[in-house]
C-alpha cells in the first residue's frame, strides 16, 4: 500500500486502529496502537514520537524522544487484533527524522544501498527457511532455589505411556520428516497460518512436519529483497506464535528446546542480481555456480566465526552446533550437500533460481542485522575476488558427519559458543563498516548486551544435569 492507499482504507473499511510494529537491537517485534482518528498524510512524514529509552539497545533516558516512521508498503490488516486494525513496520529515526544507526532495519536499508553503490549488483535475494515447534505445554524457573524446565506435545514420543487420552500415534525420534495424520498432528494448524500469511501479503511455497518428535515443522515462505525478507520473517514468527496461541498452543523459534532429537536452524538461500539477470549462475562453473558466487560463498565462510555471533545469537544456538552431530558447523561447501555450511542447492535449478545456503544460521538472532551481515561477508569476497577452494573451503562431495577423525581434523568449524562467536565478531568486523552499514558502536553495543544479559547469566546459574552429575559428589 501507499500512504494514500491506507488512508483510503482506513475510511472506506472504518479501520479504527493503526498498529506500528518495530524491532529492538536483539530482534524482538513491538508495537505502538494509535486511532485512527489521529492519523493524517503527516503520520507518513513527521512520524509518530515514542519513548526510546525502554527499548533494548537503544536510547538511554536522557536522551529518549525518538519517532517512529511507518513504512506503507508493509501494510497489512492484523487477522489477531479484535477491532479493523492495520499494521504497518515502522523504522526508528532520531527526533529531527534523522537517520538512527542503531535501528536494525535502518541497517538493512543501509547495506541494500551500499550493495548498489559498489556496483556489483542491485538486488540481494534471501529465502530463509524457519523451523520451529509448536508444544500444548510448556513451564520453567530460574529461581534461586528450583531450575526446571518442561514441555509436552500430543506428538511426543514421551507420552506413550500416558494413561489417558493416548491413542499411540507418536513421532520417534528423528523420524518426524513428513509423516501424514494421524503422526502429524498440525497440518490444520499450519494451513492456517499459511491462509493468515498469504493474506498478509507473504508469498508461501510449501509446508511440512520437521524431523524432529513433538511437534517440529517448517513453512516454507518465497524469497524476497533484503530489507523485505527480515519484515517477512518477523511477520511470519507473529503470524505463527498467535495462530498456536489461538489453538491453546504455544509455538518456539528457539534452536534447541529438546535434547537428543534434531533443532530448529534458518537454513538462508542469497543471490545476487543485477539489471534483472542474476549474478551467481554459470552452466560452466563448479554447480552451475559462477566466479562471482564462489567468492560470495569464500566471504562467507572466511567470515563465518565473526558471522555467527550475530546469526547464531544465543547460548541456546550451540546446543544445536555442535561438531559430530548432525550440524552444518564444517566451514565447507558443495553442492547439494546438506552436512556443509554452505550448500549449493541442485534439484530444479535454472539460472534465475541458482543461489548458495548458508546452513548455520537459527532465529535467534535480529534478522535485519543477520542478513545484512550474511551479505557483506559475501561482497568482501567478491571485492577480493576470494577463493573458497584455494583457501581449503572445499568443495567436499562426502557426507562429512560419516569422516575419520583425520579427516575431520582438516576441516575448520563455526565458534564452540556464543562466547566464543562473539570474541571473533570482535576481532573480525571491519567488513560490516564498509559503506557505514553497520556502526562501530552497534556492534560493540550488541557483544556487550549480549555478553552481559546472556553468556555472563547463563554461566553463573547451576542447572538440573549439574546435580544429577554433581550432587553426591
Amino acid at each position: 500500500m501507499t500512504a494514500e492507499e491506507i488512508l483510503a482504507s482506513i475510511a472506506r473499511d472504518q479501520v479504527e486502529f493503526l498498529d506500528l510494529k518495530f524491532v529492538d537491537l536483539p530482534g524482538t517485534w513491538h508495537h505502538i496502537t494509535v486511532p485512527t482518528s489521529q492519523i493524517d498524510e503527516d503520520t507518513f512524514t513527521r512520524g509518530v514520537p515514542f519513548d526510546g529509552s525502554s527499548l533494548r539497545g537503544f536510547r538511554e533516558i536522557e536522551e529518549s524522544d525518538m519517532v517512529l516512521m511507518p513504512d506503507p508498503a508493509t501494510a497489512f490488516v492484523d487477522p489477531f487484533m479484535d477491532r479493523p486494525t492495520i499494521s504497518v513496520t515502522a523504522e526508528v529515526l532520531t527526533p529531527d527524522l534523522a537517520v538512527y544507526d542503531r535501528d536494525p532495519r535502518g541497517v538493512a536499508r543501509r547495506a541494500e544501498s551500499y550493495l548498489k553503490a559498489t556496483g556489483v549488483a542491485d538486488t540481494a535475494y534471501f529465502g530463509p527457511e524457519l523451523e520451529f515447534f509448536v508444544f500444548d505445554r510448556v513451564g520453567y524457573s530460574t529461581a534461586p532455589h528450583d531450575s526446571f524446565y518442561m514441555i509436552d506435545s500430543e506428538e511426543a514420543i514421551w507420552g506413550t505411556g500416558e494413561p489417558d487420552g493416548n491413542l499411540g500415534y507418536r513421532i520417534r525420534p528423528k523420524e518426524g520428516y513428513t509423516p501424514v495424520a494421524p503422526h502429524d498432528a498440525l497440518a490444520n494448524l499450519r494451513n492456517e497460518v499459511v491462509s493468515l500469511l498469504k493474506a498478509s501479503g507473504m508469498r508461501v511455497e510449501r509446508h511440512h512436519h520437521e524431523v524432529a518428535t513433538a511437534g517440529q515443522s517448517e513453512i516454507g515462505f518465497g524469497h524476497d529483497t533484503l530489507l523485505r525478507t527480515a519484515d517477512n520473517v518477523l511477520l511470519y514468527k507473529y503470524i505463527v506464535k498467535n495462530t498456536a496461541q489461538a489453538h491453546g498452543k504455544t509455538a518456539t523459534f528457539m534452536p534447541k528446546p529438546i535434547f537428543g532429537d534434531n533443532g530448529s536452524g534458518m537454513h538462508t538461500h542469497q543471490s545476487l542480481w543485477k539489471d534483472g539477470a542474476p549474478l551467481f549462475a554459470d552452466s560452466s562453473g563448479y554447480a552451475g555456480i559462477s566466479a562471482i558466487g564462489l567468492s560470495y560463498v569464500a566471504g562467507i565462510l572466511a567470515h563465518a566465526p565473526a558471522l555467527v555471533g550475530l546469526v547464531n545469537a544465543s547460548t541456546n544456538s550451540f546446543k544445536r552446533l555442535v561438531p559430530g552431530f548432525e550440524a552444518p558447523v564444517d566451514l565447507v561447501f558443495s553442492k547439494g550437500n546438506r552436512s556443509a555450511a554452505v550448500r549449493i542447492p541442485i534439484a530444479v535449478t535454472s539460472p534465475k533460481t541458482t543461489r548458495i545456503e548458508f546452513r548455520t544460521p537459527d532465529s535467534t538472532g535480529n534478522p535485519y542485522l543477520a542478513f545484512a551481515a550474511m551479505m557483506m561477508a559475501g561482497l568482501d569476497g567478491v571485492r577480493r575476488k576470494l577463493d573458497p577452494t584455494a583457501m581449503g573451503f572445499g568443495p567436499l562431495e562426502k557426507n562429512i558427519y560419516h569422516l575419520s577423525a583425520e579427516e575431520r581434523a582438516a576441516i575448520r568449524s563455526v565458534p564452540a559458543s556464543l562466547e566464543a562467536a562473539l570474541s571473533s565478531l570482535e576481532a573480525d568486523h571491519d567488513f560490516l563498516l564498509e559503506g557505514g552499514v553497520f556502526s562501530e558502536d552497534l556492534i560493540q553495543d550488541w557483544i556487550t548486551m549480549k555478553r552481559d544479559v546472556e553468556v555472563k547469566q547463563v554461566n553463573l546459574r547451576p542447572t538440573p544435569y549439574e546435580y544429577y552429575l554433581y550432587f553426591d559428589i
